[in-house]
């Protein structure tokens, strides 16, 4: 599928969202009878992100930085597994800590870790983890950072109610004050167990909806990070390596890379990161219509968009960056740990 075409299927999807219209099909149903047999292979043989030890990662990071009264950032991770680190055995190698350590750093200031994020979860849990997040006025989070859609796809839930769940969360936590970064769907055609046709239409749709969720994203004031490839030609060319023991979700390398991707967004959202926000033209940087934008972010990892122009004569505008990726080091202690709070087991 073309950007271009891609463009305007995330187009529908949002709008559908946005209007409360019906679910529009990711794939034909005529399709499905053909990658059934396909579906119940690939199940046989993957985890579907419902079991497993996730390391509790909470906790304050970078103490060192501490500064008398001067409070700690927030960072509140919520989502599904990817969010939540399942894959993984140490709580240094979650995506969470990851990033609250990379925060930390940058800012040059100690974070404090919550993640609410649920294994197994789509869209539609988020209501309930952004109801945990925002549950004491007193300590919104300064920054949120989600991760959906992979379980949206593989239970076949309708884009529109997929993206209307999502922008609703963002909506909520951007009124609470918090800002809000959101790595989109992650490309499922990379995972190593699934056989075609079901990789090209798993693909086909993961990037459907990355796409959509980006515009609605953005449309509520939140940043958005492109996941997809992220899980592509790197997982594709060394998958023992970047997936973990259930050949599913990301290792301890995986995730490393993931947040190597999402931290200069989570960095710029707060306004620490050592770039300027206007476009390099170098990096085929610039403003884009924000379905243009969407499409193209699908198509390339690590890709941020984010809201750039008021709406005109060709609707709301985005800009797209390709900002540098530095490599995360896991932390090399442990957080100091705090309760585990509302963290609850898979579903």
């Amino acid at each position: 599928m073309t950007s271009m075409s891609r463009a305007r299927v995330a187009r529908r999807i949002a709008a559908g969202a946005a209007y409360g219209g019906g679910g529009i099909g990711l794939a034909g149903a005529a399709a499905v009878g053909l990658v059934l047999a396909e579906v119940h292979m690939a199940r046989r043989h993957v985890g579907n992100g419902t079991s497993g030890r996730v390391p509790v990662a909470d906790g304050l990071y970078g103490t060192t930085y501490t500064v008398p009264d001067e409070p700690p950032l927030r960072l509140t991770m919520l989502g599904d597994s990817t969010a939540a680190g399942q894959g993984v055995h140490r709580a240094g190698q979650t995506p969470g800590a990851l990033l609250a350590s990379g925060l930390s750093a940058v800012a040059e200031r100690p974070v404090l870790l919550h993640n609410v994020a649920l294994p197994g979860a789509t869209s539609d849990d988020l209501d309930r983890q952004v109801a945990l997040v925002l549950a004491n006025p007193a300590l919104v989070p300064d920054i949120c950072v989600i991760m959906i859609g992979a379980n949206d796809v593989t239970h076949r839930m309708p884009p529109t109610r997929s993206v209307r769940h999502l922008s609703a969360a963002v909506r909520r936590l951007r009124t609470a004050g918090a800002e809000v970064v959101v790595g989109t769907c992650p490309d499922l055609g990379t995972v190593e167990r699934v056989q075609q046709p079901l990789r090209w239409l798993a693909r086909r749709s993961s990037r459907q909806l990355a796409a959509a969720q980006t515009i609605g994203t953005v449309a509520q004031g939140g940043r958005t990070v492109s996941l997809g490839d992220l899980l592509g030609p790197e997982f594709e060319a060394n998958p023992r390596e970047l997936f973990g023991p259930d050949n599913y979700h990301p290792s301890a390398e995986g995730y490393a890379t993931a947040a190597m991707a999402v931290l200069p967004t989570v960095c710029a959202a707060l306004g620490v990161w050592p770039e300027e926000e206007r476009p390099d033209v170098s990096r085929r940087e610039g403003f884009l219509p924000v379905a243009r934008a969407a499409a193209e972010a699908a198509s390339e990892a690590g890709t941020e968009v984010t809201a750039a122009m008021p709406t005109g004569p060709r609707g709301p505008w985005a800009l797209l960056k390709r900002r540098r990726r530095r490599r995360v080091q896991e932390p090399e202690t442990e957080a100091t740990q705090a309760a585990p709070g509302n963290r609850k087991a898979s579903a």
